[in-house]
């Protein structure tokens, strides 16, 4: 090696003259720690239209349509009484679309009271009494009528059969007269029962009358009350449907036009 060729001096600090290759390295670096932007493009004018058109119509479809979102929204008579299939005709010749009080009834015991009772009135062994051929409704319309205005507490017996597991509650704040002498007609005159129909003037005589008595009744306060009692205007237990009334017996209110 020639110790007269000059030595390669070693550069120190910055050189000047990589300025370009400096920033292009830097513009790589930017490059790759960009964040992606697939997906996060702004939606198109004419799209944000037709979503909007959407809800506009959809809401208005479920305005139109939802029948105020009550219980009766689906029936196609607004909750209306159903006519029934009779002869008679009344002025001008316009067929009458009148219920029975029994037929107002089975509706409100359908929806009030099946889920206990159960629609064939058998009831649910050693949770609820049945009520085909239950003397409680076979009897008099008294105690009957105590026991669904105030309700029941504690053990009854029941065609020889005792429950006790299950509490009734009582209805005097949920049922108006009307409903519920409809639905004491009902269990009354269904399952083989034979009792005579409620009218809406004994129910409201009996809750005037038990206004001042705060709890629910219980078996010995149903057996302190003769099997037979009546309420208000009401005709005797003996007194099946298709029979005349006893003489002696008040002749019970008329029912009230729907």
């Amino acid at each position: 090696m020639n110790e007269n060729s000059p030595k390669r001096r070693v550069r120190q600090g910055m050189d000047y003259g990589e300025t370009e290759d400096v920033q292009q390295v830097h513009a790589a670096i930017q490059r790759e720690k960009r964040e992606p932007r697939v997906g996060l493009e702004p939606l198109s004018l004419w799209l944000i239209a037709i979503y909007g058109l959407a809800i506009f119509f959809g809401g208005a479809y479920l305005g139109r349509y939802s029948g105020n979102f009550s219980g009766d929204g689906l029936d196609p008579l607004g909750g209306a009484p159903r006519p029934t299939k009779s002869g008679a005709t009344g002025p001008g010749g316009a067929q009458t679309a009148e219920l029975s009080p029994a037929d107002r009834g089975k509706k409100i015991f359908s929806a009030n009271c099946a889920t206990c009772h159960q629609m064939s009135g058998t009831g649910v062994a050693g949770q609820y009494p049945p009520l085909a051929g239950s003397e409680y409704v076979n009897g008099g319309t008294r105690r009957l009528g105590m026991i669904v205005l105030k309700g029941l507490q504690g053990p009854l017996t029941v065609k020889g059969a005792t429950f006790g597991t299950a509490v009734m509650q009582p209805w005097e704040k949920t049922l108006t007269d009307a409903k519920i002498s409809d639905v004491l007609t009902f269990i009354r005159q269904e399952w083989g029962n034979k009792g005579g129909p409620v009218s809406p003037q004994q129910i409201a005589a009996l809750r005037k009358e038990l206004a001042n008595h705060p709890d629910s009744f219980t078996e010995p306060d149903l057996k302190a009350v003769p099997e037979d009692a009546e309420l208000p205007g009401g005709e005797p237990a003996a007194t099946k449907p298709g029979e005349p009334p006893n003489p002696a017996a008040s002749p019970a209110p008329s029912q009230p036009k729907a």
